[in-house]
Formats: C-alpha cells, structure tokens, sequence
C-alpha cells in the first residue's frame, strides 16, 4: 500500500514510519519543516511539504494514497492555550481526508486518547461514543478531539474504512519526553518523587513500538468504524511509578495532599489525579494485535529516562 502518514516524524510517527515500510508499505510522510524532511528521507519516505493549514494539500495527497494515518496534531497552540484552534484544524484536516477517500473504502486511520473516557472504570472500545457519530460537532477543550474520532467513524457510511486507534497518556520508550520524563523532572527539581493521596489512581501506558504495529494493522485491515486500544498496562498506580522514580534518582518516595497537588506538579496534577485505566481486550481479539515491548515499570526500570546530558 501506499500511505500517508501526517505526524510522521513526531514522536508515534517515526516510528509507525519505519513499522510500515518494514512491512512493504510505501510512505508518503507530511513534512512541515527541512528537518522532518530530511528525517524522512532517512528511513525511506517520499515527503509531501506541508503543513496541517494546507486543505487542498492534504486531500491531493489522501486522493493519490491508499490509505491516511493521520498522527498530526497542533501541539504547539494547544499547550499554549489555543486548544480550540488545535482541534479546529485537526476537525479540517480530516474532514479533507474525508471527502478525498469518499466512496472508495480505502482506509482512514486517526489517534485519539483513553484518558477520560470512562473515568474511574476500566474504559473499553465501546465506551465514549455518541449515538449518532455524524452528530458529533465542534466542542471545547478534549471533547473537541473526541468530537473529531466520532466524526471519523461516521465516515464509515460514506465509503471510507476509517477507524479511530486510542492511545494511552503515555507511550514509552527512549527518547520520551512526554508526561513520564516530566514527572522525573519534577522529582529531580522537588527532591521527592511524589504521587497524589495514596497514589492508587491508574496510568494506562504502552510502549510506543507496539502502538506502531497497531497503527499498521489498523491501516491494513480494521473494519471500517473501529475503534482500537493501543494499551499495553491497563492501569499501573501511580505510587509504583512514583517508587520508581524514587528508586532511581535516590530521593524520598512521598504522598501530595490533593489541595497541594497544583502546586507540586503544576500542569501535571490534573492529569495524574485522573484514574483513567482501559482495556484493549477487543482490540486483540479483532486484530491479532499482542504488546511485545517492555512495561512501563520495566521501561522506567532500564534508566534511560533518568539519563542526563
């Protein structure tokens, strides 16, 4: 197949790239900057220059492939506040990938996220969907992106074989620098590795090349409306991630009271305060998918996220 990948040279998409063309697939990655470019080039890819603003772009693209996995997504505004903007390009961009596909059930593959889903429970594939996914509109904050998952599942009824893939908060692996190097940054700079009450709320996690075979598997023949979970670890507490951390740097392993959580953690608490686990149970049985990587807690256990320059 001939596919192509927005978010190629992120940190999913370098390596759902080198998944694909090991399996025979041809790439086509997007390439906003000289640098992806040359990255792509590297492993093989043909580039595509653009960026997520270029609609007609994109589809002329979606329209010469035979498949889309689209990983990209406006990091940049979101953490900056912008996150309506962030999701509003993202809508754009696959509404593009949409009408290029329209009628030829060639497959469109987009992430989404676990996180929130079904909070408190052990959130599965059929959790977090509307009745009617061509229903599904604009909104604000995260529910403006999973808006954007259901709307590409309704693209099923227009002759698209879309399929949504839900990645935990944290896909591991060395080079990280996502919520798991933040929290062993804070630990150095606070000198405790800290969790929130007793620590036993669930982090969901997988390391980032089994989340690669699933993007590949889902491209090559998930049913057209499937949603899939790309999770590994259903749910470690965070305290055991804590202790770790602890281990590791040789400091203090202790509780932060919620109200001091804020404080702590900055930006980090809401999310670690979150007990979020989820199942991929109904991803393996569908798609042959099995995580083969290290654990979270084994990956954390190599040391390379606590490795300084």
């Amino acid at each position: 197949m001939r596919i192509f990948v927005t978010g190629a040279s992120g940190w999913i998409g370098s390596a759902v790239v080198p998944e694909l063309i090991g399996a025979g697939h041809e790439v086509i990655g997007l390439a906003r900057s000289d640098n992806s470019a040359v990255a792509l080039t590297a492993v093989g890819a043909e580039v595509h220059p653009g960026s997520l603003d270029d609609l007609d772009g994109l589809h002329r693209a979606a329209d010469a492939s035979d498949g889309v996995i689209h990983l990209a997504f406006k990091h940049d505004l979101a953490f900056s506040g912008d996150f309506l903007s962030a999701t509003t390009a993202d809508r754009h961009a696959v509404e593009a990938f949409g009408e290029a596909l329209a009628g030829s059930d060639r497959p469109l593959v987009i992430a989404s996220g676990t996180l929130g889903v079904a909070p408190g429970r052990v959130a599965t594939e059929l959790d977090g969907h509307v009745d009617d996914p061509s229903l599904a509109v604009y909104g604000e904050g995260p529910l403006a992106r999973r808006a954007t998952a259901e709307f590409t599942l309704s693209l099923a009824a227009n002759g698209v074989r879309s399929s949504v893939v839900r990645l935990p908060p944290t896909n591991h692996g060395d080079g990280d620098n996502g919520f798991m190097a933040t929290l062993v940054a804070i630990a150095r700079d606070k000198g405790v590795a800290g969790f929130i009450g007793d620590g036993s709320n669930r982090w969901p996690a997988v390391h980032r090349l089994d989340s690669a075979r699933l993007f590949r598997l889902a491209v090559e023949g998930a049913p057209a409306g499937s949603t899939l979970h790309a999770v590994a670890d259903q749910g470690v507490p965070i305290r055991d991630i804590a202790e770790v951390i602890g281990r590791h740097l040789d400091i203090p392993v202790v509780s932060i009271a919620p109200e001091d959580a804020g404080g702590h953690f900055t930006w980090l608490a809401d999310f670690l305060s979150a007990d979020s686990p989820a199942s991929s149970t109904l991803t393996r049985e569908l798609l042959g998918w099995q995580p083969e990587q290290a654990g979270l807690i084994e990956d954390l256990d190599q040391g390379h996220y606590f490795w300084t320059p």
